[in-house]
């Protein structure tokens, strides 16, 4: 039974029931959207104000040092995957508390949403890097370039899957099929992110960083981190398949 506070009282009848609805920490009412409340809210719910705090201030670091300086062409190139990080961050947090036939449906589409957005602006970075080169030359020559390389191929796929499994499940053999493979879309949703915050990590360490924007290293670890540590724990054990 419910409280006053539409968090489920913890005695232990309940606590033996709870295990679908229940993040990875904490209790069910840390992350489940409550009946009536808006789908907005599940942006900050819980800990997701943690992640919100976390993904912003990432975005600031990086702003704020492209803005602090001239504005070049490539400028838009960690402006735009910032900004596709941000978003994707956002796709997640919408949808994670969803529990209700309902709620899933609408999370779902907002999700998708989100992520085309997300999408666009990543591939526009991606563009504007590929256009960079055409007349600086060097092609894969740091960590970073590798890295985001690989982040932005595991972005297109993972929205693709996402998209056929929910909106054409016939391509898997049906709904049943497509829905056997959500928990995997799902689990490599959180690793694809996690590289992102990897990769930006290691944009820290190219020439063009060190010389001109100067963003430390520490300061976009503890944003990442700060962000993890908010989205992480809301994830629900039955949607992994655990």
């Amino acid at each position: 039974m419910a409280s006053a506070t539409g968090i489920p009282d913890q005695n232990p009848d309940s606590l033996l029931g709870r295990g679908e609805e229940e993040p990875l920490l904490g209790r069910p009412g840390d992350a489940k959207q409550e009946d009536g409340k808006p789908l907005w809210a599940n942006l900050w719910i819980g800990t997701g104000v943690v992640a919100q705090a976390g993904i912003w201030i990432l975005a600031a670091i990086v702003w704020g040092a492209i803005f602090s300086h001239d504005l070049i062409f490539f400028s838009a190139h960690p402006l735009l995957n910032s900004a596709g990080l941000l978003l994707a961050t956002q796709a997640a947090l919408i949808l994670q508390p969803t529990h209700t036939p309902d709620q899933k449906r609408h999370g779902t589409y907002i999700h998708a949403i989100l992520h085309l957005l997300s999408i666009g602006s990543l591939l526009a970075g991606l563009i504007v890097i590929e256009r960079n080169k055409l007349g600086h030359g060097g092609n894969l020559q740091s960590p970073h370039a590798i890295l985001g390389l690989v982040t932005y191929i595991l972005f297109l796929l993972q929205a693709l899957v996402g998209f056929t499994q929910y909106f054409t499940p016939k391509l898997y053999g049906g709904v049943e099929n497509a829905k056997k493979v959500y928990k995997y879309h799902r689990a490599s949703g959180y690793v694809i992110l996690t590289a992102g915050l990897v990769t930006v990590a290691a944009a820290t360490q190219t020439t063009y960083n060190q010389e001109t924007l100067g963003i430390q290293l520490w300061a976009v670890i503890v944003a990442s981190v700060v962000t993890l540590a908010g989205l992480l724990p809301r994830i629900k054990k039955q949607k992994l398949g655990l």
